[in-house]
């Protein structure tokens, strides 16, 4: 894959967060692919949204974005989906909207051949809250050639069955530091070792990558049985919503393009943190950027 442009499928809910004095796009598979399109890749997003005016707000934005909205069916029975969000100090909760849109995904048969021909089909749990969509993505796993799962925990909406499957079905397992904790119960893991816990789960699940992101500490990345640790990069944080995304579709994009997992990780930290002192999940940030923090 060294020199070729990446081609990545993403796969999940596309929605509005609403915070108190204002409205953005997001999801997390959106904000992944989105970043996807910003680094160079080929991204194409399988979602779906209502047939209303935020709908239609979803379409234009993502226009003018440039990222295609070839994969994203209009719904005619369900809304768009919203997500109101909080910020303490600038840590974000949620509180998601049920059954809308995005539960009801629908995909054509050239759509398949589009993931047959994917580097990596990136996927999380909240978009398999409900059966049909779980039929859906398990008929993509069948014909992918690189899964990603990120688990992107939102209670109420997974099962400890859910989780365990869907890792068993990936090639790269990507969580945080608070799901880390939640998995080695679920695997029964009893180290407290970083280490060991990263390498429990890739033995446990049959996975060959696992990343888990540490915060501001930085993230962790299993690949191949060689473990690396990166330190975080100091910012002000303004809020963290979307920042993991960013990290997220770094790391894939640098991994797809034959990069080191050392150079993979560093940037995936970078655009993380630089993410995470502007407001938004898809905030602009440049190559510029990128470098300058890499190197101070």
């Amino acid at each position: 894959m060294e020199n070729n442009v990446p081609k990545v499928v993403c796969f999940g809910e596309v929605l509005w967060d609403v915070f108190p004095d204002k409205r953005l796009l997001g999801g997390a598979p959106l904000n992944v692919a989105n970043r996807l399109h910003q680094l160079g890749a080929e991204a194409l997003m399988l979602s779906s949204v209502g047939n209303d005016d935020p709908g239609k707000e979803v379409l234009s934005q993502l226009d003018r974005s440039g990222l295609s909205s070839r994969g994203i069916s209009i719904s005619e029975y369900k809304p768009t989906g919203t997500v109101q969000v909080s910020l303490r100090d600038g840590i974000a909760s949620y509180r998601i909207t049920d059954d809308v849109a995005w539960d009801h995904i629908k995909i054509q048969n050239d759509m398949l051949e589009e993931v047959l021909q994917a580097d990596a089909l990136v996927f999380g749990s909240l978009a398999l809250r409900h059966e049909h969509n779980l039929k859906l993505l398990e008929s993509l796993l069948d014909n992918s050639v690189f899964a990603i799962f990120d688990l992107n925990l939102r209670p109420p909406f997974y099962t400890d069955e859910l989780l365990s499957s869907m890792m068993m079905r990936a090639d790269l397992i990507k969580l945080n530091d608070e799901e880390l904790e939640y998995v080695c119960n679920l695997l029964q893991i009893d180290s407290k070792d970083l280490e060991t816990q990263v390498r429990e789960i890739a033995k446990k699940t049959g996975t060959r990558m696992v990343c888990v992101t540490l915060g501001d500490r930085g993230a962790v990345l299993l690949r191949n049985e060689k473990y690396i640790q990166r330190k975080g990069y100091k910012v002000a944080v303004a809020d963290t919503v979307g920042a993991g995304d960013s990290f997220f579709a770094a790391l894939i994009y640098e991994l797809l393009s034959g990069s080191s997992a050392e150079d993979a990780l560093a940037k995936g930290c970078a655009l993380g943190a630089l993410v995470a002192s502007k407001t938004g999940a898809n905030c602009e940030v440049t190559p510029a950027e990128i470098h300058l923090l890499m190197n101070s």
